[in-house]
């Protein structure tokens, strides 16, 4: 037998053809072990569940709301809102009729008791709103449509008119709380606006009646009388 490139020669019998027969396998020689390298990526981490947004804070149902619609709640939002314009309104007023080139004190003084009124009777809504349960949303209040009022007849004539506004507010306020069968809410409009309001919206008429009464075209005189005479008297 003898090997020639891996094979066996196998002699055979006179006749027969020799035959290559692979020599065995020797020991495989082993391959140079490769450098092991970390992996080019890393392992995924299960992502961790999303924290969930914190629940919104909604203000807690009011343990002392009863029969007090919601309707009734928005309709007093406006008074309020109305009511602090107003108050607006107879500031602008009053300090402008207290500025050096106007001078009409007593005006001034006058016109400063109703802001100051309406401001009362916003507030006075507003305590309303938390003893019966609601809650107080104040909202932008508009400033006057004027800065120039000209002179005491002039905010005279506007103050009526505003009054009368606030009034007819306060009327449907009324009426919305009879249709909603709030009897709480009817008495205390009856009890600390409506008369309030007549009382108001006459006084201002009777006060503008007599400036018209002795005002002279191009004349200061009727203003200055009144100012000098009857606003005074009519502070408290």
């Amino acid at each position: 037998v003898e090997s020639c490139r891996g094979f066996r020669r196998q002699r055979c019998l006179k006749g027969t053809r020799c035959l290559l027969v692979p020599a065995p396998a020797g020991p495989r020689r082993a391959s140079p072990p490769h450098h092991l390298t970390a992996p080019s990526y890393r392992p995924k981490v299960p992502a961790a569940a999303p924290v969930p947004p914190p629940a919104m804070t909604t203000a807690s149902p009011s343990q002392v709301r009863q029969n007090y619609h919601q309707d009734s709640e928005a309709a007093i939002h406006r008074q309020i809102n109305l009511g602090l314009y107003a108050s607006y309104v107879y500031l602008s007023v009053s300090y402008y009729l207290d500025r050096g080139d106007v001078a009409l004190k007593n005006f001034a003084k006058y016109f400063l008791h109703p802001s100051h009124e309406e401001r009362e009777y916003a507030e006075k809504l507003m305590k309303l709103q938390n003893r019966r349960g609601g809650r107080i949303f104040l909202q932008d209040s508009k400033k006057p449509d004027r800065d120039d009022w000209e002179n005491g007849l002039k905010a005279m004539e506007c103050a009526p008119c505003l009054e009368r506004s606030v009034n007819q507010s306060l009327l449907e306020l009324h009426k919305l709380a009879t249709e909603k069968n709030d009897p709480h809410l009817c008495d205390f409009i009856e009890i600390h606006y409506l008369n309030e309001q007549v009382e108001a919206i006459k006084e201002f008429g009777d006060h503008k009646t007599n400036l018209c009464k002795i005002w002279a075209p191009g004349s200061g005189m009727a203003e200055y009388l009144s100012d000098k005479h009857t606003l005074r008297h009519s502070e408290s």
